[in-house]
């Protein structure tokens, strides 16, 4: 019998045993044919590796992630994370759709790319309602109905919105969560549910959602896998604290490891394997955070056609030279190699034709000094204001109460010690322009700005100054969109995301290098995070903890309330 390709003496991974053993590995085809420890001397192949010393592992699949978060496309990503060994993902590009709607959505799911990209309907868009926030585009009844039918459509995107899913029976989330449960009774549907606990938790699950990927905690791990809960870990949740829950109580089959967003300049770096490696260091043992980053993240999302080495199934896999480091070697995908240890990444032949008009996306007005000078109605010298402030680690806020002073009837915030937050809506619909302060957010004169601001993407600038502000937002719309970061009267750095305001068609290796200098130049006016890029951006995403911001305000994200700047006994912002 002719085969095309035949492994010889490799180590296996044995996904059943979660162990390796010494085998013959098969191929015919796009699938994996003979696995064996026997001699396979009578099957004629087209090609003969020798494995000896070599490590066989399936190709990494990861279930939970957005590829708008490394702010290039499918085309290009596909050929950024094959050297990784990542050859199956499962997207939701509800970034794409906030700007885009369904269109966009389209978009992304019609590029062709080696990599296998499944994709989830986005659930969260608007990530609230358009009560609560503007975006680009809506995904509704009519939408979801219509992305229930196509194959590439696996599950239901994260739903963000608690308030809606545990209290509002007939808000338009409940909706979309019981037509996914009418027309497609067995498909996952995907949850957000940072520290949410007892009934809350119960009430959240009531819905049918049963996985979350969100910063998880050790006290709250086995309450929520007990409950049904599948736990999809991103990076900050792989800490040996959690991973010993894990190990503890043998939870192994009721977890995976994904990467949820990966900054570009991260890219440059790796993919999941590096989360794979963080688990590992955390204290799992390579065999269980390799079957985590194949098997149980296919069986999750019902890829039966992948995960594992056995006859049948989908030959994407990873030959590696040293298990304990994870070195790869080569990866393969459908039979074939795509990526030969020492190779530079590829840059794809053809990349997706975006229409002209996703280039310009961004329709908002310069502003002016005047526009930074907010106004208050009040006989007072200083008001108590309502102020955002952002954690170290992590994109949780909280809500603190600062005196601000008042001169010439105007909030003196350059004179204090927190920063002003503007958020502009971007999509030409309304022009609402909202404010907030934020304590010591940084140490040096400057401003960031972006119009990458989860999940609604409307322009967002953060300065303690009114020069740096301007600057900053000018050079933003002038790219029209991206990231700028200005240090005392000076544009620093600067990453352009042409396309929507949130995605790049340019070399991840030059995009990678903007993003990272970008994160350097916001670590060097003293914006404290582990991961900048992230913190910033989710300043603006009101449904992660506790307050964030919208073009409508300030909000509560648990109970969707938004705050005043000024304590209304104090006075009020004109």
């Amino acid at each position: 019998m002719e085969i095309d390709l035949l492994i010889k003496n490799a180590q296996v991974f044995n996904t059943v045993k979660q162990c390796f053993e010494t085998k013959n590995v098969t191929v015919i085809g796009e699938k994996f044919y003979y696995i064996t420890p026997t001699d396979v001397s009578h099957l004629q192949a087209a090609q003969v590796i020798d494995g000896q010393g070599k490590y066989v592992v399936p190709g990494l699949i990861d279930s939970h992630m957005h590829i708008e978060s490394s702010m290039t496309t499918p085309t290009i990503f596909s050929k950024a994370v094959l050297p990784f060994g990542v050859t199956t993902v499962i997207a939701d590009a509800h970034e794409m759709a906030n700007v885009f709607g369904i269109e966009g959505l389209t978009e992304f799911m019609e590029a062709k790319t080696e990599l296998d990209i499944f994709h989830a309907i986005p659930s969260s868009v608007p990530s609230t309602t358009p009560e609560l926030e503007t975006t680009g585009g809506v995904i509704g009844l009519a939408e979801v109905n219509t992305l229930l039918t196509h194959p590439k459509v696996i599950c239901f995107g994260e739903a963000m919105n608690f308030h809606g899913i545990a209290y509002e029976p007939d808000s338009l989330i409940r909706q979309l969560i019981d037509l996914c449960k009418e027309k497609r009774p067995t498909m996952p549907l995907e949850g957000h549910c940072p520290k949410i606990y007892g009934e809350e938790l119960a009430a959240f699950m009531y819905s049918g959602i049963s996985s979350d990927h969100t910063h998880q905690f050790p006290e709250s791990l086995a309450e929520k896998i007990e409950n049904g809960m599948f736990i999809q870990f991103q990076n900050k949740s792989i800490t040996p604290e959690n991973i010993a829950v894990i190990i503890e109580n043998e939870y192994y089959e009721y977890t995976c490891i994904v990467t949820d967003d990966v900054m570009a300049d991260d890219l440059l770096e790796g993919h999941l394997n590096e989360n794979l490696k963080k688990a590992v260091a955390a204290g799992l043992t390579i065999e269980k955070a390799i079957y985590m980053t194949t098997y149980t993240p296919a069986r999750r999302m019902g890829l039966n056609d992948r995960g594992m080495i056995a006859p049948g199934r989908l030959a994407d896999f990873i030959l590696l030279d040293d298990l304990n480091a994870f070195s790869i070697a080569a990866v393969y995908k459908s039979g074939k190699q795509v990526y030969q240890k020492g190779e530079t990444i590829a840059f794809p032949e053809t990349v997706e034709p975006f229409p002209i008009s996703y280039r310009r996306t961004v329709h908002c007005k310069s502003l002016t000094t005047e526009d930074l000078q907010v106004a208050v109605r009040t006989d007072l010298s200083s008001v108590r204001c309502n102020v955002i402030r952002k954690h170290e680690v992590g994109t949780f806020t909280e809500r603190v109460t600062k005196i601000i002073p008042v001169t010439n009837g105007y909030l003196d915030w350059e004179n204090s010690d927190c920063s002003l937050l503007v958020v502009m809506e971007r999509y030409g619909k309304n022009g609402n322009i909202a404010y907030a302060l934020m304590e010591k957010p940084i140490v040096t004169p400057g401003s960031i700005a972006t119009t990458w601001a989860h999940d609604h993407h409307n322009m967002m600038v953060m300065g303690d100054n009114k020069r740096d502000i301007l600057l900053a937002q000018q050079k933003l719309l002038e790219m029209q969109g991206g990231y700028v970061v200005v240090n005392d009267g000076q544009i620093v750095a600067h990453c352009p995301l042409p396309i929507g305001g949130i995605i790049s068609q340019a070399p991840i290796e030059k995009l990678g290098q903007d993003l990272k200098a970008v994160r350097q130049a916001m670590q060097r006016l003293g914006y404290k995070n582990r991961n900048e890029i992230m913190s910033f951006s989710t300043l603006s995403l009101p449904v992660s903890p506790a307050i964030k911001m919208t073009d409508k305000g300030m909000m509560e994200t648990k109970t969707q309330k938004f705050y005043p700047l000024i304590f209304p006994e104090d006075g009020a912002a004109l």
